[in-house]
């Protein structure tokens, strides 16, 4: 009874000490960040964060028995008062486990936490924007311009039907509409509380005099076309002139959108004349600030020259006014390139600029639009280049395949097609240039889709038959551009190398085995016109992808990528000996195509085995 009353006192006094124990530990952690220092970023680590270290209540806990040092390692309490006892009852108590340090690290100077990030400004629906003060007046006054605007253009026609005035006095009586509205509208502007109606009173007035000046050239010929231009750059600089001096960008697009939709009427639909007015307004429009509407002035004489070339037809007038067109797009979008590089809708103007005069050359007859086509590539091939601008360097290729393609027919055109694709092969070989790659892929693909059907189709593989003219060349070719444009996509990092993935170059080695096969038959069919042309020609082939595959082998002890193309081409031999040699042929040539074959095969495989050995 004595006993177990003292291992009670024993375990009660125990309990005490542990308690005191936590009471100084919870104590030191809740002063530790007021005496700690701040975290230390510089020392590597990714945030700052807290280590356990022990303090006063580490060492209170080592005198308590509770640990024995700062690594944790538990202590036998109570051994000494208790007999050994380790635990309640029979043992001692039970050991508590070391808790890990914490400290602040402290971060490096002039470190702060990061600003949050302000809220981007709500958007407005359009309830909210057509709520918003003023924005009645500006509604009211911009419809109220293009009402009159349209007003206008039915008068014309109108007075032209009826026959009201005689064109003189249109034509007068549309000046001094548009004038008095452009100076009602300079008038209004310089009271700050009707602005709004000013810029809509120039917008239309600046509209009717170049729809007016329009009328005078095209409709009466009071103007020659030269003088109309000249007037219709002075009504587009005015009006250009007077957005700059206002600041307004509304002002400008207004003008160009109303002249763009109006004119068509005047003119009695798009014809080089239209062409030509509209491209006025956009080189008048070229110097603005405002990237949106110089863009928009690009778009209607583009447009124009396209359904010129569809409703006129091949005139020289239409070509040139076409080739107006692409040269200016080009020169604004090399200008606007060069103040702004890598603006994305100079780069698209400049991809578009080609377009007219590809339609413009497409419709004429002869050999004419071929050399405008071809004039036009080089030209932008040349841009491309010399000042580095790659989108032209894209439509130059374009324009140059349309030349390809009016110029030449049969299989003439598709060696040059392909031939086409392997000088930017090797150009992209050299200069390894993503340009120059996609545009030998490009020829190649457009030489090989006419190859395959209609220049050595797979029919001439499988029954005697007389190949077409320029069939041998273009197998020759179609053979060389399938080795050298994946060869030219791998120097310049778009595939990866055949170690990591086989599946490009095994692609184009079907299409050079398909290439080396019509090479071969379509020399021996042009040497000997027959069924024994055809049997020699199918030994030769078989006999030479054996050779090829032993050639591959041996070189590609160490390249994977050879050492697979080899094994590949070993079973592309066997399976034509199975499934095509022993059914097609016959006699001699039967046994000659299998006698060649696994000579050179078993010649491959002991080669193979020695430098194997020998390594």
């Amino acid at each position: 009874m004595t006993e177990s009353l003292l291992s009670l006192a024993r375990e009660v006094d125990d309990l005490g000490r542990r308690l005191t124990a936590v009471s100084t530990e919870l104590r030191t952690l809740g002063a530790a960040p007021a005496t700690a220092e701040p975290p230390d970023l510089a020392a590597g680590h990714p945030a700052p964060r807290r280590q356990v270290i022990e303090r006063e209540g580490a060492a209170a806990a080592s005198e308590s028995g509770l640990w024995t040092g700062a690594g944790g390692e538990a202590s036998a309490v109570g051994a000494a008062a208790g007999g050994g006892s380790s635990g309640f009852g029979a043992g001692g108590p039970v050991p508590y486990p070391s808790v890990p340090p914490v400290a602040w690290v402290r971060p490096p100077s002039g470190w702060a936490p990061p600003p949050p990030v302000p809220p981007g400004p709500p958007r407005k629906t359009l309830g909210e924007m057509l709520s918003a003060e003023g924005a009645g007046s500006r509604v009211l006054a911009w419809v109220g311009g293009a009402i009159t605007l349209v007003g206008v253009v039915l008068l014309l026609v109108l007075a032209i039907q009826r026959g009201w005035l005689g064109p003189v006095p249109r034509v007068l009586v549309g000046a001094a509409f548009g004038v008095g509205l452009v100076g009602v509208g300079v008038r209004l502007h310089r009271v700050p509380a009707a602005r709004t109606g000013a810029f809509a009173l120039a917008a239309t007035g600046l509209a009717v005099l170049y729809l007016d000046v329009i009328a005078a050239t095209a409709l009466y010929g009071f103007l020659p076309v030269l003088g109309g231009l000249g007037a219709a750059v002075g009504v587009a600089a005015g009006g250009i002139w007077l957005a700059l001096r206002w600041d307004s960008e509304h002002l400008a697009t207004a003008v160009i959108v109303a002249t763009a939709v109006c004119a068509p009427v005047i003119t009695g639909g798009p014809d080089p004349t239209l062409v030509a007015f509209l491209l006025v307004c956009t080189i008048a429009a070229s110097p603005l600030r405002w990237p949106t509407t110089v863009l928009i002035a690009r778009v209607p004489p583009v447009l124009a020259s396209i359904g010129s070339s569809g409703v006129v037809g091949p005139t020289w007038q239409n070509t040139a006014a076409a080739l107006a067109v692409t040269a200016v797009a080009v020169v604004l979008a090399l200008w606007r390139l060069h103040r702004v590089p890598g603006d994305v809708a100079a780069q698209a103007s400049q991809a578009v600029a080609v377009v007219p005069t590809l339609l413009a050359a497409a419709v004429l007859v002869d050999a004419r639009g071929a050399v405008i086509a071809a004039a036009t590539g080089a030209v932008l091939i040349a841009v491309w280049v010399l000042l580095g601008k790659p989108v032209a360097g894209v439509a130059g290729m374009v324009a140059v395949a349309q030349a390809t393609a009016m110029h030449f027919d049969g299989s003439v055109m598709t060696s040059v097609l392909l031939a086409e694709g392997l000088l930017l092969a090797a150009a992209a070989w050299r200069t390894r240039d993503r340009v120059t790659l996609a545009g030998a892929t490009g020829f190649a693909v457009l030489g090989a889709l006419r190859a395959l059907p209609i220049d050595i189709p797979p029919h001439l593989l499988v029954e005697p038959g007389v190949p077409r003219t320029g069939a041998l060349a273009v197998a020759a070719l179609l053979l060389a551009v399938s080795v050298a444009v994946p060869w030219a996509a791998w120097r310049a990092g778009a595939i990866p190398s055949p170690a990591r993935s086989m599946g490009p170059w095994l692609s184009a080695g079907a299409l050079a085995l398909y290439g080396a096969a019509a090479l071969v038959l379509t020399a021996t069919l042009l040497a000997v016109p027959d069924r024994t042309g055809f049997l020699v020609g199918h030994v030769l082939i078989t006999v030479l992808w054996a050779a090829t595959a032993l050639v591959l082998l041996a070189k590609g002890i160490e390249t994977t990528p050879l050492r697979a193309a080899g094994l590949a081409l070993v079973g592309a031999a066997v399976a034509k000996l199975v499934l095509f040699d022993l059914s097609a042929l016959d006699g001699i040539a039967r046994v000659a195509v299998f006698i060649a074959a696994g000579l050179i095969l078993l010649a491959a495989g002991t080669r193979y085995a020695r430098l194997v050995a020998s390594r």
